[in-house]
């Protein structure tokens, strides 16, 4: 039970951080990701110090997790194994990036904005959930 309640709390959290950093806002994101308008004084690099302010709180508590053995609610850390960069990782990041830049929204900031902007939201959110079952279903054939 402690560790659903952590798990809803650290959502949260972060849900709250997207929604505040201008992370869930797809005209923000959008501003950031058009490097073009950099000429014409419309780019907006904000985000990039969210980014960076990521950065600066998550290497340490990467480091700390990591130098403590396991982690304080399960029997060990549960990481990647994979290292390759395969068609598969590449195919997925492309899309990935499209979706983005075409939406300027993300999955994590989908989630946290479905209650905020119900229409754009949930319409990003219905193609992921399809995405995610033609590639199931794709990878059950291969």
């Amino acid at each position: 039970m402690l560790r659903l309640i952590s798990a809803l709390v650290a959502g949260v959290v972060l849900g709250a951080g997207l929604v505040l950093s201008g992370m869930a806002n797809p005209q923000k994101v959008l501003a950031f990701l058009d490097l073009a308008s950099f000429a014409q004084g419309g780019w907006d690099p904000s985000l990039a110090l969210v980014m960076a302010g990521g950065l600066l709180v998550a290497v340490p508590g990467f480091a700390y997790a990591r130098s403590r053995g396991k982690p304080a609610l399960a029997d060990s850390f549960d990481l990647p194994s994979a290292t390759a960069i395969d068609g598969r990782l590449v195919l997925g990041s492309l899309v990935f990036g499209i979706g983005w830049g075409l939406a300027g929204i993300c999955p994590g900031p989908a989630l946290a904005i479905l209650s905020l902007d119900g229409h754009q939201a949930f319409t990003f959110f219905g193609a992921m959930v399809a995405g995610m079952l033609i590639f199931h279903l794709w990878s059950r054939r291969a």
